[in-house]
């Protein structure tokens, strides 16, 4: 067991719309990423997601609202809301909190499909 410096391990990589897993807990992964420009819409069948912004501004789209995620916010997605983030100007930061079965881009697969998470 270790702490991890969320700041350090951001460092590490450039990648955008690339989740990294920083820790795991009860079958639940903690990921970062970095984000930049839209996402796709999709949905998680049996999957809640958890995100909290570090840095930027955070757009979560869902069908009938926007919601507006400012550094140090969270939202969670619930299982089956179909959903498209969308990252401010910039870059935004964000810490995911997810089952490990999570698939990044949930029930589609397609160029931003991540399969194999690294490890930070």
């Amino acid at each position: 067991m270790d702490k991890v410096n969320l700041k350090d391990k951001l460092a590490r990589f450039s990648e955008r719309w690339s989740p990294r897993v920083v820790g795991e807990l009860n079958g639940q992964h903690v990921k970062l990423a970095k984000l930049e420009g839209e996402f796709v819409w999709h949905h998680h069948e049996h999957e809640d997601e958890l995100f909290l912004v570090l840095e930027g501004t955070l757009t979560m789209r869902l069908r009938e609202r926007d919601v507006v995620l400012a550094p140090g916010e969270l939202f969670i997605v619930p299982r089956g809301v179909e959903h498209q983030p969308v990252a401010g100007e910039g870059e935004v930061h964000v810490l995911l909190f997810e089952p490990a079965s999570t698939l990044n881009t949930g029930n589609l697969r397609n160029e931003r499909t991540v399969d194999d998470l690294e490890r930070l």
